[in-house]
């Protein structure tokens, strides 16, 4: 099947990082937290859809909402009531979001904020920190991997003239770089996610949020990963730091459909309201053809609807989170090997570091990268699968049991025993 994908995709993948040597597992069906290839193998599966699967995979309700749904229409390219209903109800759960907005990606949501961020402003500049994934938006793919002050091929100098990229958890950096330029906005994952799912330090939010007060400066929080899996508010909640524009995704979607949504104080979202600012020109614009579809919106608010019934689930998976990187780093230590874990609730980071990485450059620099090589396709042996070859994160949902991860520190002692051989 790969060699079939390498001859009409670009390295036989849809998504680099999907792709591991010697070549990737081809799924053919999916449920609950195991997934199963197309050669009949099963798996348990911690990459979950890139942590969009909080629930798990083919989530009952949701299935049975969708299904429904498609009779009526999967696109109408016209409003309809899901989207309303979808909207209420992130307005509801969310503490910063008064209004909001769907895109269908990610990176769509993160490029129309800072550029809301600018309009409000009036200001150009915004600030982003090393090892934080905003997507593909030009102006925010900067500074992901290092070397930080490289560009990836295509992204101009230009189109990062007014991005400052500053070290992650380090508000002393902040601090001085706000005394010497004009700041739009400051965009932050409260969890550093493709950076080794590094939390934030609570008073480096906190020091931000206060900056940004005395500043006049838009605070970015991008919870692509964090909205809706750390709880029902999202990571805002748990760190009771408000920003003054979300970004959403993954869960939104029901964890089935392409999403992104933005959303924020009344008085900088309507700056995207085409009855109060008519004008072409002085409107922030924002569209797209599959926006806010009923499919999407249809499975969203279904799995929102189950969270807020049901918060219990994030106090089940913070206890099986800390279970597995308790667990994990003790097996390790035991061993007398070097390796340590990060994470907040159901996001669980593996590093062969010296130290417990608290910022995003001992993740990155400092690793083993053989180590985490070794480790990923053991666990691929013992029918484990997680993201990715290079840097070892996984997703738990509520579909994982206890067993599960019984399970896989179970592979993971194997593997420490191995290494000391």
């Amino acid at each position: 099947m790969f060699e079939r994908a390498r001859k009409v995709l670009p390295g036989g993948v849809s998504y680099s990082i999907r792709y591991f040597n010697p070549y990737p597992i081809y799924v053919s069906r999916a449920r609950g937290q195991k997934i199963w290839d197309i050669d009949g193998n099963e798996y348990t599966d911690y990459w979950m859809g890139h942590g969009a699967k909080l629930m798990g995979h083919s989530y009952p309700p949701v299935v049975e909402a969708v299904k429904k749904q498609i009779e009526f229409g999967g696109h109408f390219g016209l409003p309809h009531e899901w989207e309303v209903k979808l909207a209420e109800k992130i307005c509801s759960m969310v503490p910063s979001i008064e209004m909001v907005r769907f895109t269908n990606s990610g990176t769509e949501a993160n490029m129309y904020a800072v550029r809301l961020a600018r309009a409000y402003t009036k200001k150009n500049t915004i600030i982003k920190f090393e090892g934080c994934w905003h997507g593909g938006y030009d102006a925010l793919h900067i500074a992901v991997k290092p070397p930080y002050r490289k560009l990836p091929a295509g992204v101009l100098e230009e189109s990062t003239k007014y991005t400052l990229t500053l070290p992650y958890n380090d508000l002393e950096s902040v601090e001085k770089a706000v005394k010497n330029n004009e700041i739009a906005g400051i965009i932050v994952e409260p969890v550093a996610g493709a950076g080794g799912m590094i939390p934030a330090d609570k008073e480096f939010l906190k020091g931000l949020r206060e900056i940004c007060n005395e500043k006049n400066i838009v605070l970015i929080f991008d919870e692509v990963i964090t909205g809706f899996r750390l709880s029902e508010g999202g990571a805002q909640k748990i760190y009771n730091v408000t920003p003054d524009i979300t970004i959403l995704g993954k869960i939104v979607g029901g964890g089935e459909f392409a999403v992104g949504a933005f959303g924020g104080r009344t008085e900088i979202m309507e700056l995207l309201d085409q009855l109060k600012y008519s004008d072409y020109f002085e409107r922030v614009f924002q569209g797209g053809t599959f926006s806010a579809n009923p499919l999407m919106t249809c499975a969203g608010y279904t799995l929102l609807s189950e969270l807020e019934k049901n918060p219990q689930v994030y106090t089940y998976l913070e206890k099986l989170g800390e279970k597995f990187r308790r667990g994990v780093r003790e097996i390790f230590q035991e061993k007398d090997i070097a390796c340590h874990t990060t994470g907040i609730g159901s996001l669980i980071g593996i590093h062969f570091t010296p130290t417990e990485p608290r910022d995003v450059k001992t993740a990155q620099l400092e690793k083993d990268r053989e180590k985490t090589k070794q480790l990923f396709k053991h666990l691929l042996n013992n029918q484990i699968i997680a993201l990715t070859e290079d840097s070892l994160h996984l997703f738990l949902s509520a579909s994982h049991t206890l067993e599960d991860v019984e399970n896989f520190l179970k592979v993971i002692e194997d593997f420490a025993k191995q290494l000391k051989i």
